[in-house]
């Protein structure tokens, strides 16, 4: 049997939980350590696997579609008490986002990939366009590029989720010193695309992620595949490195049991789209990405955070 999935715009989901709750698990991590952590999140989690239909099934979805293409990575087709693992990894990101602001972070912890390539691109003192995405944990990536005196780096990161940002602005209360700048914005308009060009030319790094559609106008998408179906990418992140006309990184971060998977990819030196192939050049573009989004989404299925109807009703989830 089937349920179609609500199609819901994700910044319609209201966020759950309290700046007060976050800081109480903060305080019981600082005291207690992960392990009692982890048993207070596990009521928490319960809650939402129960109330929260739409998460429950997005993941269900997700995690099916996981199975379908990499069977060999799980012992039977997953259900909800996968759900409810996947949710208990939410639950434990936030508290590695919590970590990653208001400590050091130790290089040591870090499984990097290619590390020449990374400090290579560290090395360099231009500015640069990071494109990201809700896998994982991108708070350590920014961390770890501010830990050290090696590459420190100043990053703006642009927000369109109103609640991430009020978690950032919470976070920053955590560690004053932080060198992370935070644009909330409904869309990248000629005031903010003229403030972080300068930034860019400055130096400074821009983080944009490539895998929510933008709040404002649902008709600036473009469909790729992924895992096996089409799903709407937005093409802001394209434009945007257009007129940036700077390099572009592809960014992951995740954790791998007790290290931290970092990857930077090196997209594009400059991104040039014609205008007589507009279209099918951003296409292009976004498939690049969402490819790479599943190479590295298909390593740890359970830190895919996306919990809305990603393929926007184009598919089902198993009851």
């Amino acid at each position: 049997m089937t349920a179609p999935i609500t199609k819901t715009h994700w910044s319609a989901l209201r966020e759950s939980g309290s700046v007060g709750g976050l800081r109480f698990l903060l305080w019981v991590y600082q005291i207690f350590g992960r392990g009692v952590y982890s048993v207070f999140i596990y009521p928490t989690a319960l809650y939402f696997l129960v109330m929260k239909p739409v998460a429950r099934r997005a993941s269900l979805q997700f995690l099916h579609k996981h199975y379908q293409q990499y069977p060999h990575y799980w012992s039977k087709k997953p259900g909800y008490w996968h759900v409810f693992k996947h949710i208990i990894s939410f639950a434990q990101s936030i508290l590695d986002k919590g970590i990653a602001w208001s400590n050091a972070i130790n290089e040591d912890e870090f499984d990097i990939a290619s590390p020449e390539l990374v400090n290579t691109i560290l090395s360099d003192p231009r500015g640069q366009l990071i494109i990201g995405s809700h896998l994982g944990n991108l708070e350590y990536c920014r961390g770890f590029m501010q830990s050290s005196p090696n590459h420190q780096k100043t990053i703006n990161v642009l927000l369109y989720d109103k609640h991430a940002a009020n978690f950032v602005e919470i976070m920053k209360q955590l560690n004053p010193d932080s060198r992370v700048n935070v644009f909330q914005v409904s869309d990248i308009d000629i005031a903010t695309t003229l403030l972080l060009k300068n930034k860019i030319s400055k130096g400074e790094w821009v983080f944009i992620a490539g895998d929510r559609v933008p709040i404002s106008d649902n008709d600036r998408t473009v469909q790729v595949d992924f895992y096996g179906a089409p799903a709407p990418l937005p093409i802001g992140p394209y434009l945007f490195a257009k007129t940036m006309q700077c390099p572009v990184k592809l960014m992951f971060s995740f954790r791998q049991q007790e290290k931290v998977h970092f990857e930077i990819i090196d997209f594009a030196e400059q991104i040039v789209i014609p205008r007589n192939t507009r279209q099918e050049s951003i296409q292009i573009l976004a498939q690049q990405f969402a490819e790479h989004l599943q190479q590295q989404s298909a390593l740890a299925p359970y830190q895919w955070f996306n919990f809305y109807d990603f393929w926007q009703n184009n598919d089902t989830a198993q009851k």
